[in-house]
């Protein structure tokens, strides 16, 4: 299997952690792939028309994109433990924390732009302020519900690749204030599978202009 990956991607490196928790990490080769909202990469485009990753490129050449819909592919490919549990409650529970995390990500990378990556002209603090509060509100949530003393599964992997990536791109300081949040984070950080796959990199942002994205475009005045 080939993952396209992107070292700076909390929902690529939910992929890669999940991997390794399944033992399946030494059946894939990862391939950096350079992404960003305005850099399109031909490569990744061919495969998903997102244009994102992470993408899965199975044995058989079956393509999949979407960290959630890849997780649950790389669960029944090994003989373990499943990590999406089959007890109902387990099951809902772990999707429902797959859910948070993912937009608890989202959020982040919103207050991102708003603060950093969006020209400072275009910036709108409201929208930072109202995707911070989210960010806040979810962290809150987390506190009062993380446990530590069950097996792991795809919500904890959710929830700890994002919260490494808020952590990351300094978002928000979750830890502080969240004691059971914060020693289930540390906890979790030191697992092999999150230890083997750090976050390290920037997002390369190049806007392109309409002459360069389209070949014939035609200059109007």
């Amino acid at each position: 299997m080939q993952l396209l990956y992107q070292s700076h991607s909390p929902y690529a490196r939910k992929v890669l952690v999940f991997a390794h928790e399944a033992g399946l990490a030494d059946r894939i080769e990862v391939i950096h792939q350079e992404t960003s909202p305005v850099e399109r990469n031909p490569g990744v485009f061919a495969l998903n028309p997102l244009g994102k990753v992470p993408v899965l490129v199975c044995d058989d050449g079956t393509v999949l994109f979407e960290s959630a819909v890849i997780c649950e592919y790389l669960d029944s490919q090994h003989e373990g433990r499943r990590l999406f549990p089959s007890a109902p409650a387990a099951r809902f529970r772990a999707q429902l924390h797959q859910a948070l995390a993912l937009g608890l990500a989202d959020a982040g990378i919103a207050v991102r732009w708003e603060s950093k990556r969006r020209p400072e002209a275009l910036r709108w603090p409201p929208l930072l302020e109202g995707q911070l509060q989210k960010v806040i509100a979810a962290c809150d949530y987390l506190e009062d519900r993380m446990v530590d003393d069950q097996a792991v599964d795809v919500g904890d992997i959710a929830v700890a690749t994002a919260l490494s990536w808020i952590e990351f791109r300094q978002i928000h300081d979750f830890q502080y204030g969240r004691p059971r949040l914060s020693a289930w984070y540390q906890a979790f950080c030191a697992r092999p599978s999150m230890r083997a796959t750090p976050l390290s990199g920037d997002t390369i942002d190049r806007p392109q202009s309409v002459r360069e994205r389209v070949p014939h475009a035609v200059a109007v005045d």
